[in-house]
């Protein structure tokens, strides 16, 4: 299948201002577009590009005093299956696991796994190790936090979601990880684009969502804590620790939003490009 899938975001500055931006797909999922995801810039400044540590692709330009706005519009070849299960998947031993995934047993900014350490064994202690293990813990965080948009809060932790049970999916994402770490199993925050596909259509604007992985035998694997289903559809933009190593945009200046649009829509392949790239 193939998926149309794009945003316009518009900024107004007061002076100009450096920004990193994290605005294109995955590196790991380049081989699969079928028109790129160029970043278009009005007005036109200077952007380059770089890989940061986690091997997202970045971006750094100058926005400009005035409204800035950035869009792309693209289309990527998609596999229409959902997500990969492997219920019979087990944990990996400590000392077995691949060096790049140790990170990942960490505490970081937005998950504080030795405040969770204790809750988190006292909940999942019990539970099977492995794929059923995350499944609980999935389990859990969905069915513990209430989901809306008018709760969502930048600075909001996995502990205080944990403790004011509500949040968006990035909180969702955060509790999930964190307990998943406390466990011992690798667990790392993604951002990106997931569409209504093979599911009913959200009546909700379109926004970037955010969901994690977690490492078992046979490699990594996506969950959703939000969600709680197998989904269509996901296009990976970053891998972090946690919300703090993916953010869209860091500005080095005051700004405010005045703009902001997402799509992720299934085309049929072979059809004409959709029309917003007839129009781009």
């Amino acid at each position: 299948m193939r998926i149309h899938f794009g945003f316009d975001i518009a900024m107004e500055f007061a002076q100009a201002a450096p920004m990193l931006m994290m605005l294109n797909v995955h590196p790991s999922r380049r081989p699969d577009l079928i028109v790129p995801d160029l970043l278009r810039l009005e007005p036109e400044v200077r952007l380059s590009t770089y890989i940061d540590t986690f091997g997202n692709r970045c971006s750094r330009v100058v926005a400009p005093p005035g409204r800035f706005r950035v869009s792309t519009d693209a289309v990527i070849e998609d596999s229409g299956l959902a997500d990969r299960l492997a219920p019979e998947a087990g944990e990996v031993p400590i000392a077995e696991l691949p060096s790049e995934t140790l990170i990942y047993l960490l505490g970081s900014r937005y998950c504080e796994t030795d405040a969770l350490s204790q809750t988190a064994w006292n909940l999942f202690g019990h539970t099977r190790p492995g794929w059923p293990r995350v499944q609980a813990i999935v389990d859990f965080v969905h069915d513990h936090l209430d989901f809306g948009y008018p709760h969502a809060r930048a600075t909001r932790t996995a502990l205080e979601s944990f403790s004011e049970r509500r949040g968006v999916c990035r909180d969702f994402a955060h509790l999930a990880v964190t307990l998943c770490r406390c466990m011992n199993i690798p667990a790392r925050y993604a951002t990106g684009y997931l569409g209504d596909i093979g599911v009913p259509e959200d009546p909700s604007p379109m926004d970037f969502s955010a969901w994690f992985e977690v490492f078992l035998e046979g490699g990594w694997y996506s969950f959703d804590a939000r969600h709680n289903q197998p989904r269509i559809g996901r296009i990976v933009m970053a891998y972090g620790r946690d919300a703090a190593d993916v953010a869209l945009t860091n500005s080095f200046g005051s700004h405010y939003l005045s703009t902001f649009q997402v799509w992720t829509d299934e085309i049929a392949v072979g059809a004409e490009r959709p029309a917003k790239l007839i129009a781009a």
